[in-house]
């Protein structure tokens, strides 16, 4: 029996589905089905000069660039990934969109010669409680493709904040403004750190870890997102 008939007979016990649109895989498709990977919202950001992320910053932190891969809109199959990602530790989406983010940072000169990545952390509180940080796979998805170290648990998240959800973005900002502390800071002095996040709305809890690193001496910091939320 061949590779793809033992493939065949295990989709029908355990069907491979589209996360997008729950219709059925073919053998050599994964998460999403053609159409729908076709119809994820590219933002292009990558290849705009004073794009709307870098926008965010402006006046608040010291950045070399900063990028979202995509538009983030609710209902929407975006939603559904960042929400399998983020929720369920599906370790599969993290992979995937390490992938994608890898190659589209590739295609622009501000994110040549990086360091190390560091993604945005989550309280020790919150980390006990889901068992882990939704960055961490779509970080050493994204340190394989690019040949970067990532590195965890040296600039940690000392307040912790309660939810975004249904938050005024006044409200985002004095929420998010929690205490965040870089260990080991020799280590980053004259490197050039890529900091990651899932989504980004205001900027406010990047802009915090961003003063803080930037308490570094001559350190560059450059951004990248999975998605922007345009509409809030």
């Amino acid at each position: 029996m061949i590779l793809s008939d033992i493939q065949d007979i295990l989709n029908l016990f355990y069907p491979n589905t589209c996360i997008g649109c729950k219709n059925h895989l073919s053998y050599n498709n994964h998460l999403l089905c053609l159409s729908c990977f076709h119809d994820l919202p590219y933002s292009y950001y990558s290849k705009q000069k004073n794009n709307p992320i870098e926008q965010i910053f402006y006046g608040k932190t010291p950045i070399k660039g900063a990028t979202s891969l995509f538009l983030f809109q609710e209902k929407s199959i975006l939603q559904t990934i960042i929400h399998e990602l983020k929720y369920k530790n599906n370790k599969h989406i993290g992979l995937f969109l390490g992938k994608l983010l890898a190659f589209e940072l590739s295609l622009n000169k501000q994110f040549l010669n990086l360091d190390y990545i560091l993604p945005v952390p989550i309280h020790a509180k919150k980390l006990k409680q889901r068992g882990y940080n939704q960055l961490t796979k779509v970080g050493c998805s994204l340190s394989d493709e690019l040949g970067i170290p990532f590195i965890e648990n040296l600039l940690i998240k000392t307040g912790n904040s309660k939810t975004q959800t249904k938050k005024s973005k006044t409200d985002r900002w004095q929420n998010t403004q929690a205490s965040f502390f870089l260990k080991d800071i020799k280590r980053f002095e004259n490197k050039n750190i890529l900091l990651i996040d899932d989504v980004i709305t205001t900027g406010a809890t990047l802009v915090g870890c961003a003063k803080e690193l930037c308490k570094t001496k001559n350190i560059s910091i450059s951004i990248a997102t999975i998605a922007h939320t345009i509409n809030f």
